[in-house]
């Protein structure tokens, strides 16, 4: 029975069995490589290697050309070094590769602060400095790129009011590992990001401990479950444009789709951010910015020029108490609006409750007769602050993140945000409510 059936696989034309080979995992194929001489030859068919070596090292035929290698053999060159990352590699490498695509065309300057990767020797290095073991994830994405020069403005987002500024930079292997926290309330935390002005950072939980999970990463981005969710998650919204360019640097809003309302040919759309280094738990204070755009239609009749005179809000808190107010135009600017104008600003409110939203109209006037005057609707803004938790080491009350996008159809500049372990003090300054 034996010998018939090899007869039989001996048989067959090579075609339908590649065709099958192709549906295996590198791991499969070379276990096939071991059954018989036949699937030996052609399990190590170049066509199939490639298809791996794409899937699992994102190698292209210029790869293989500089190389001078079979796919099989520049699979098993990159499996060598990296193969203890073959589960995360394609993704962050792809992930790297848009940001950085991305970042050339939108603000280069921010490319030449990248770092070469680090050495798996480095790496190791640094685990037994801090005894305790990095993820395989962050490790992948740090042999890739081994974070950033410390520059402004930084790869992971800034904030900027006229009063207060946040850009924070990738931490390389070595400025992190410099800053390994063990004191209570942030035991095995490895901070990720660094901001000079604020001298805050985003960490990542290197052992589940004081009620973290392993490789959650917190403050002041939403929770996020491991470095790949993190990185790639921001990269995404990066390069979809979730996260607009401004004067070279990534601004960390959130828009809702749906945040939009149009009247007659302006068109008013609204983003917003939650900053947590300047909200407090005790007494409430919850910090928020938005960014509001106005545009008047490209096609729009030259006489329907106008000019904003005033705005109107309608604020609404988590207890169902309305505040309206009222006043001359935006940000101290009355905007012209002809066909194919836009005018963008940024201000920022304070709440005492945990939820509110915003809404109203501005008030215009036409050039050519200034009696005519209308309305233009802003439309209804959620804006959510995260839910309070008690740290389980510390009595005071912090803020813990968890934002729910889909709760946040909120204005001008959106951070989501985390925070745990971190004891939020009340701000030096407040800002005005509703500039």
């Amino acid at each position: 029975m034996a010998a018939s059936m090899e007869l039989s696989l001996n048989n067959l034309p090579s075609d339908p069995l590649l065709l099958m080979l192709s549906f295996l995992d590198f791991r499969d194929l070379i276990s096939c490589s071991f059954v018989s001489r036949r699937l030996n030859e052609l399990s190590g068919h170049n066509p199939l290697w490639k298809g791996l070596c794409l899937k699992h090292w994102l190698l292209t035929e210029s790869d293989k050309i500089q190389k001078v290698q079979t796919w099989k053999e520049l699979f098993r060159e990159f499996y060598t070094d990296l193969g203890r990352y073959i589960d995360h590699y394609g993704t962050l490498k792809k992930a790297w590769d848009d940001l950085k695509r991305y970042l050339d065309q939108q603000c280069p300057r921010m490319i030449a602060s990248l770092k070469e990767g680090a050495k798996e020797e480095e790496l190791d290095g640094i685990e037994a400095q801090i005894c305790c073991k990095l993820s395989n994830d962050y490790r992948c994405s740090y042999r890739i790129h081994n974070g950033q020069k410390l520059v402004v403005p930084g790869l992971m987002g800034s904030m900027a009011l006229s009063n207060h500024y946040r850009s924070e930079d990738l931490l390389d292997i070595e400025t992190a590992a410099g800053g390994f926290q063990q004191r209570k309330g942030m035991r095995q935390c490895l901070p990720l990001t660094f901001c000079f002005h604020t001298g805050l950072s985003q960490y990542m939980a290197l052992e589940g401990t004081e009620g973290r999970s392993r490789s959650e990463i917190f403050y002041h981005c939403p929770v996020r479950s491991s470095f790949t969710e993190w990185f790639t998650s921001y990269v995404h919204n990066v390069v979809t444009g979730e996260y607009p360019i401004i004067r070279d640097q990534i601004f960390r809003y959130v828009h809702d789709k749906q945040c939009v309302a149009t009247t007659g040919d302006i068109t008013v759309s609204v983003s917003t951010s939650f900053l947590p280094e300047l909200s407090s738990v005790h007494p409430p204070h919850f910090f928020f910015t938005y960014r509001i755009r106005i545009e008047m239609a490209k096609d729009a009749l030259p006489e329907n020029a106008c000019q904003l005179d005033s705005r109107y809000w309608k604020i609404t808190n988590a207890n169902g108490n309305v505040e309206e107010v009222r006043g001359p135009g935006v940000v101290g600017e009355f905007p012209v609006m002809t066909p194919g104008k836009v005018h963008e600003y940024a201000s920022c409110t304070t709440f005492s409750t945990t939820s509110e939203y915003m809404e109203g109209h501005y008030t215009f006037h036409r050039l050519k007769n200034k009696e005519e005057i209308f309305d233009v609707c802003i439309p209804r803004f959620h804006m959510v602050c995260p839910p309070f938790r008690e740290s389980i080491v510390r009595s005071v009350s912090v803020l813990c993140a968890s934002f729910n996008e889909d709760n946040s159809s909120d204005t001008d500049d959106h951070n989501e945000g985390e925070l745990r372990g971190i004891n939020m003090a009340a701000p030096g300054g407040r800002c005005p409510r509703h500039i």
